[in-house]
């Protein structure tokens, strides 16, 4: 009886110890404790065994881009502004001309002439010149016998025919003498201008039949031959 338990015992203890023997190491899956590390766990003959793993960090493969605009920024080039320094040109140019004026002294005894010198851009602005230069004299002794206050109202030419047309205040009359030299003067002057052929004095726009009331005015003057 006893030497069937002892038998029994020891093939329990044989079977125990081939049983442990042909047991393999279990491992545990891997998990994962916490980002970048990783853990083996092992299983030896009913023990646990964790060994901590470390995992390399992933290298980023994705190549880093640069961004970069879609468009190249463009540089435009603004042409500085010209400044135009030309002048217009006018279609007539201020002439001079020397002419040859009429006056007469201070006890009116005869009539004196002078030189002056006029500037007109137009036929019409070189008559208004010639008898503004009537009006004025550069000399105390040769006295204008067109008075300043005397005014020319207007200035046609046509034809060879001059027409002047003025407006005389009382204070501008002369006497008889005075009047007749003041006519000569303006005759003289202007038809010094070979284009010239008639003058025609006109007053206030009428054709008057004295200028100062003692000489007949003839409409028009013509040039003596």
């Amino acid at each position: 009886m006893n030497k069937k338990i002892w038998i029994a015992a020891l093939l329990v203890t044989v079977m125990a110890v081939a049983a442990g023997c042909g047991s393999k190491p279990t491992v545990a899956p891997n998990q994962t404790q916490g980002a970048g590390s990783e853990t083996n766990v092992t299983e030896v003959e009913g023990e646990t065994i964790t060994e901590p793993v470390t995992a390399e960090p992933e290298e980023n493969t994705t190549p880093t881009e640069s961004t970069e605009g879609s468009s190249e920024g463009t540089t435009t080039t603004t042409p500085p502004s010209e400044t135009s320094t030309e002048t217009p040109a006018t279609s007539e140019s201020n002439q001079k001309k020397t002419i040859t004026v009429f006056y007469t002294d201070e006890e009116e005894l005869e009539l004196h002439k002078a030189s002056a010198e006029i500037s007109y851009a137009s036929d019409d602005a070189k008559y208004k010149a010639a008898f503004e230069s009537l009006q004025q004299s550069k000399d105390a002794k040769l006295v204008p016998l067109w008075a300043k206050e005397i005014e020319l109202k207007s200035v046609q030419f046509k034809d060879g025919a001059l027409t002047l047309d003025i407006h005389l205040p009382d204070t501008a009359r002369l006497g008889a003498g005075g009047e007749s030299y003041a006519l000569d003067a303006l005759k003289q002057t202007f038809f010094q201008f070979d284009e010239v052929k008639s003058l025609d004095l006109l007053v206030d726009g009428q054709q008057s039949e004295s200028l100062m009331g003692h000489v007949d005015l003839e409409h028009p003057m013509t040039r003596s031959e």
